[in-house]
């Protein structure tokens, strides 16, 4: 399959589904730090969108209307205007990634703010479905594709350790040394899992007359 994995720089996923042999490309503003520059298509993946893909997975930017910028979006309790016309924006970038015409689609997010009035998900993950000892809500939004299998779940009881900051704000000491390339990166269990089970295509055809055509 000819394969666009939007808004990613890492190559996690990119690199999961060409070890099985499918034409993919990586998609980002930034250049790639996967190593492999001749995947990635550096630009706006908006002017790509009609290549003649078969599949894409997109990784939109999330600052502008994630739940977690909850304390951005309402500081002392008053609408940020600016911080929420971003969100707007940041909404329609995500819409239009969702409406491609592209047969199978599959858009990944955190949980978003309830303000930006998001299409309800397809699926809820978590790291450690993949075999990671993490927690990390992660929504998904598929379009003509199975949900996602879980392959190696570990205890549901995780409780990563946590820190206060200066601020008084939560964080994860998981993730705490992280920044913000680190972060946003797909998990490589999840990436094996999305490119073994979507890049199946003789699985993908025997389920097909049980897949539900989930609404753009």
């Amino acid at each position: 399959m000819k394969i666009l994995i939007a808004c990613e720089e890492s190559q996690e996923v990119c690199k999961a589904f060409r070890k099985l042999g499918h034409e993919t490309y990586s998609c980002d503003i930034l250049d790639c730090s996967g190593g492999h520059p001749e995947w990635h298509i550096k630009g706006d993946v908006l002017k790509h969108l009609d290549e003649g893909w078969d599949l894409m997975i997109a990784f939109p930017p999330c600052t502008y209307i994630s739940r977690a910028g909850t304390r951005w979006l309402f500081p002392k309790g008053e609408l940020n205007k600016e911080r929420y016309e971003k969100g707007l924006k940041t909404k329609e970038f995500f819409m239009t990634l969702l409406n491609a015409n592209i047969p199978r689609i599959v858009i990944e997010n955190p949980v978003p703010h309830k303000v930006f009035k998001m299409p309800k998900e397809t699926q809820i993950i978590q790291p450690f479905y993949f075999g990671h000892k993490s927690q990390k809500t992660t929504l998904l939004w598929i379009k003509d594709l199975p949900k996602l299998q879980s392959t190696n779940t570990l205890s549901r009881e995780i409780n990563p350790e946590y820190y206060i900051c200066n601020k008084g704000w939560k964080h994860s000491k998981f993730t705490a040394n992280w920044d913000a390339k680190k972060k946003s990166k797909t998990f490589s269990g999840i990436a094996k899992a999305m490119a073994e089970q979507w890049g199946n295509q003789s699985e993908l055809k025997k389920q097909i007359g049980t897949i539900k055509v989930h609404n753009r």
